[in-house]
């Protein structure tokens, strides 16, 4: 493909501007020549900013699929609607970036990787954390088979007062959930994709509303108002593979807790471990003495592309429009992030119902 690919942007809110479009800018291969938005007012100061020259504004994205020219189209609207418009994007002949999770439902998941199949289109989502440097050097360790049989990860996404108030964060109905669903998600790619894991047997779950009713809370973003916290605050399970290793995933938004981390993994395997507390740390046994060896990553977690910095979600846009340029597979693949769902999904029910979810 020796044109640009031409790229266009269905949502145009927070996390396009914060992250896809001014990543997709940097990219030389890729141009935007299109832009939607329900609030046609961010679609074309989109435009303005990101834009190609003859860019296109629309408020429908039916209407912006229409055109013929266009190969990439980004999802970045609320969980609700991911589903039907990337399914909208695979079946008009684009290839689609979503942004994470894949959907708000498993069985709507289910239905994006079907129709990437039929299609012959390719279709990732947007688990940026897969590109940091600590996450990329880890990745190459399990790799190489060093810490052996990771058994036992912890899936890490712990906020001690960080609620995003903007937006439909808070809505279960436009989310499907809270802080487990929005930065859970993040930690349980990372663990599933570091093991190399992807064969749930159970799960048990829990789920809490034990913050998000208190008035005039401190709160990075200021107070939330707590008649519109439908979502949990923080949620926790306790995840068993089909080949026996154990996930213990822990997510909050609002947690009494001074030990914060978020996106982050601990490994234990046979052969070593690895923890992201402070930066990589790899430990394990060697000469009948115990070791343990802080990795250097230069400029605390950017990764380097030619020898200049790159940061996570710059080296995801980058990757993306190669795999499309180059016919070869997205970094995150649809099937990966369906598990990831499905996990999702059945800690919600468990924490709901109060009984572990058994997967076939």
């Amino acid at each position: 493909m020796s044109k640009k690919v031409r790229v266009a942007i269905i949502g145009c809110g927070g996390i396009a501007n914060g992250k896809h479009m001014k990543s997709l800018a940097k990219v030389e291969q890729a141009e935007m020549v299109a832009f939607c938005d329900i609030v046609v007012e961010r679609a074309h100061k989109a435009a303005a900013d990101y834009g190609a020259a003859g860019a296109k504004v629309y408020e429908n994205f039916r209407d912006l699929l229409q055109d013929g020219s266009i190969d990439v189209v980004h999802v970045c609207t609320p969980n609700d609607s991911h589903a039907e418009i990337a399914i909208a994007a695979l079946e008009a002949g684009k290839h689609v970036m979503c942004e994470k999770p894949i959907a708000k439902t498993a069985a709507d998941a289910r239905r994006m990787v079907e129709t990437a199949k039929r299609t012959g289109k390719k279709l990732t989502i947007g688990y940026n954390n897969r590109y940091r440097a600590d996450s990329q050097y880890l990745k190459s360790v399990c790799e190489a088979g060093e810490l052996g049989e990771i058994y036992y990860a912890k899936a890490h996404a712990i906020r001690r007062r960080a609620v995003p108030t903007w937006g439909v964060f808070l809505d279960e109905e436009k989310q499907g959930g809270g802080p487990l669903i929005d930065i859970g998600t993040h930690a349980l790619d990372l663990a599933l994709w570091t093991m190399n894991n992807y064969e749930p047997k159970v799960v048990l779950g829990s789920a809490y509303h034990k913050l998000s009713q208190r008035e005039n809370s401190a709160n990075a973003w200021g107070p939330w108002d707590p008649a519109k916290f439908t979502v949990e605050d923080s949620a926790f399970a306790l995840i068993t593979m089909k080949n026996g290793a154990t996930i213990v995933l822990e997510s909050s938004w609002a947690l009494n807790t001074l030990d914060v981390k978020e996106a982050k993994v601990t490994l234990h395997g046979t052969e070593g471990g690895a923890d992201m507390d402070k930066g990589l740390r790899l430990n394990g046994e060697k000469n009948s003495r115990l070791y343990t060896n802080e990795i250097e990553l230069k400029s605390g977690g950017v990764a380097f592309y030619e020898g200049k910095a790159e940061s996570d979600a710059d080296m995801e846009a980058r990757l993306w429009i190669d795999a499309v340029v180059n016919d070869k597979q997205p970094v995150v693949l649809p099937e990966q992030a369906l598990v990831v769902s499905e996990i999702l999904e059945a800690i919600y029910e468990s924490a709901r119902t109060g009984k572990a979810v058994y997967f076939d």
